[in-house]
């Protein structure tokens, strides 16, 4: 087994602030930017707060920032980068630090909360559903998340605009609300619950301009933007806009 010897800043500190500490750190074939951090807290710097669970990209535990990218750090090799290399890794910059790498992700849980559960088709009991195959295999995608919340991160509605995070829940749980809206058992429409208007005046669908930047960071290959986000937008585009749907809101409402 070959190792080397890497050059590494961390970000230290707390809510109070903090700085990049530098360190020269052994590497050995095969590791992770995790298994580094793991050795500096072994080896130098023990009081180092980093949050981390499964170490096999499926808890999205241990997600930071490296040289500046969202990633987890269980996953991205150290044989990605070239040995001169100097890798940096600091916390989510989207969200409050709590310590070194460790920050404050409730923002999320709060926007969790407010998207409306799946509503059961009524007369339908659990294990009575029917779906094909295909409707299974369109929203299967977007079950895949791990809720790391690197698209959360990264989204720059979220990451450069605190003032917005009121008004918008960020391109994960608008891709829970376009699952739902997609569901072919969901009776939000039945129930009053138009998922459509709620992502558009509740959830923040139009600040999304659709940059992609989401899905360049998902860990699962989910397709937030094609998938998920631009149908969503133009449904409801079509349910604001189009002069039918329109019309056919209010006979519905007059009846």
């Amino acid at each position: 087994m070959s190792s080397y010897e890497a050059r590494f800043k961390v970000w230290r500190g707390d809510v109070d602030g903090g700085g990049l500490e530098d360190f020269r750190v052994e590497v050995n074939d095969g590791e992770v930017v995790l298994d580094i951090i793991h050795r500096l807290q072994a080896t130098q710097a023990p009081d180092l707060a980093v949050r981390w669970n499964c170490k096999a990209g499926k808890c999205g535990s241990c997600s930071a920032e490296i040289n500046g990218r969202p990633r987890l750090l269980c996953m991205t090799r150290m044989s990605v980068f070239d040995r001169e290399e100097t890798i940096t890794v600091t916390p989510l910059r989207a969200f409050p630090v709590i310590r070194d790498l460790v920050t404050d992700v409730g923002f999320n849980y709060t926007k969790a909360r407010q998207v409306p559960a799946f509503v059961p088709p009524a007369g339908v009991g659990p294990g009575e559903y029917r779906m094909t195959q295909e409707d299974v295999d369109r929203s299967q995608e977007f079950r895949k998340c791990i809720e790391c919340f690197l698209c959360q991160d990264t989204c720059h509605v979220v990451r450069d605009h605190e003032e917005n995070k009121p008004a918008f829940a960020g391109p994960r749980f608008l891709m829970r609300v376009a699952e739902l809206d997609m569901h072919p058992l969901d009776a939000a429409d039945e129930s009053g619950l138009d998922r459509k208007r709620t992502a558009q005046d509740e959830h923040g669908l139009g600040y999304c301009n659709i940059t992609k930047c989401c899905t360049e960071v998902c860990p699962e290959g989910i397709k937030i933007t094609d998938n998920a986000l631009i149908p969503l937008k133009e449904r409801a585009a079509d349910r604001k806009y189009d002069p039918l749907v329109w019309l056919g809101d209010k006979i519905r409402r007059r009846s």
